[in-house]
C-alpha cells in the first residue's frame, strides 16, 4: 500500500510505463487500458487536487467511474468501514481508490474486500501517498539532467506530517539517490 515495498526494478517499469502515457511532444494521450473496469473514488477526507485528477485519469483510461460522497454516505450514521466496503464491493468494483486519514486505512481495506478488487492509496494518515510519490519520481525522471543515482535532492516543507515525503523519500532511496536532505519550513521561515 505503499512505494516501501517495491524494489528498484519495479519502480523504474512503473516510471517506464508512464513515459508511455505522453506522446512524441509530451503531451498525454488517452489510452482505454481501464475500458470495462469500475473506479470508485472513496475520499474519506477533504480532496480537490487527488481526486480530481485521479477522476480525470481514469476516465483518460476509459474507466467507469464512480465519485462515492462519504459525507452523505452511511458512515455518517455509524456504518463501520467495514461493512461500507463490503456493501460497496457488492456493487461490482473493480478498483477502489482511497484516501483517508487514518494511517494504515489503505492496507485495512485491501484485507477486507475479495482478491479480485485492487486497492490504490491516494494517501492514508501521516503513512504514505504513493501515488503522489510515483508523480514526483516521474516529474524528476522527466526533468532532471541525471539518473537518480547521480542526483541530490531536497525536501522542503511540513516533512513531520507528510506522506508525500514519507513516499519520495522511499522511492528516492530505493532508486539509489544518496544525497536526500529535509529541511524543516519552519526553519527557513526563522532564517529569512
Amino acid at each position: 500500500m505503499g512505494v516501501e515495498g517495491l524494489n528498484k526494478a519495479q519502480l523504474k517499469a512503473i516510471i517506464a510505463k508512464a513515459e508511455t502515457f505522453f506522446d512524441e511532444n509530451g503531451q498525454l494521450i488517452n489510452r482505454p487500458e481501464l475500458d470495462g473496469y469500475t473506479v470508485m473514488n472513496l475520499f474519506f477526507e477533504p480532496s480537490t487536487r487527488t481526486r480530481t485528477t485521479f477522476e480525470v485519469a481514469e476516465k483518460r483510461l476509459g474507466a467507469n467511474v464512480l465519485n462515492i460522497d462519504i459525507e452523505r454516505s452511511s458512515t455518517k450514521k455509524g456504518e463501520s468501514l467495514r461493512d461500507t466496503l463490503w456493501n460497496l464491493q457488492a456493487m461490482t468494483a473493480d478498483i477502489f481508490v482511497v484516501r483517508h486519514s487514518a494511517s494504515g486505512a489503505a492496507h485495512f481495506m485491501a484485507t477486507e474486500v475479495t482478491p479480485d478488487i485492487a486497492i490504490i492509496n491516494g494517501g492514508d494518515g501521516w503513512h504514505a501517498h504513493p501515488t503522489q510519490g510515483m508523480l514526483d519520481m516521474l516529474t524528476i525522471h522527466r526533468e532532471a539532467p541525471r539518473p537518480f543515482e547521480e542526483l541530490s535532492i531536497a525536501i522542503v516543507g511540513d516533512i513531520k506530517h507528510s506522506r508525500v515525503a514519507r513516499s519520495d523519500i522511499s522511492a528516492l532511496q530505493t532508486l539509489g539517490v544518496t544525497d536526500i536532505r529535509v529541511c524543516a519550513a519552519y526553519f527557513i521561515a526563522e532564517r529569512y
